[in-house]
């Protein structure tokens, strides 16, 4: 499991898989100067609930992989994810989906 790390002080577990399509997504956003709303469901064994933070250019930004190895990109699943990066309720993870296309390390 790796760690979401946000302002130095919100902590969020994802897995290394979840957590590289999380780091492609944002860097994209940012990219393009979008700041946007990200939210994540609590562990249960913290009480569970919901965390919602403003990702904008000048947040501190932290992706701590458990692994070595990057993972291949499911360009599929990136896109599924921009989606909610692009809508008013902002980033949230999504099940990944079958990968239908070729394999990308951004989105343009």
């Amino acid at each position: 499991m790796g760690k979401f790390i946000y302002e130095g002080g919100i902590r969020a577990e994802f897995d290394d898989r979840v957590l590289s399509h999380l780091q492609v997504a944002m860097g994209t956003k940012l990219r393009r100067n979008e700041p946007f709303f990200f939210t994540w469901a609590g562990d249960i064994s913290t009480g569970g609930g919901r965390t919602t933070v403003w990702v904008h250019s000048g947040a501190s930004l932290v992706f701590s992989f458990y692994g070595g190895r990057p993972a291949k990109t499911n360009r599929t699943w990136l896109e599924a994810l921009m989606r909610t990066a692009n809508s008013p309720a902002g980033l949230h993870v999504v099940p990944e989906p079958p990968d239908e296309g070729s394999s990308a390390e951004t989105l343009g």
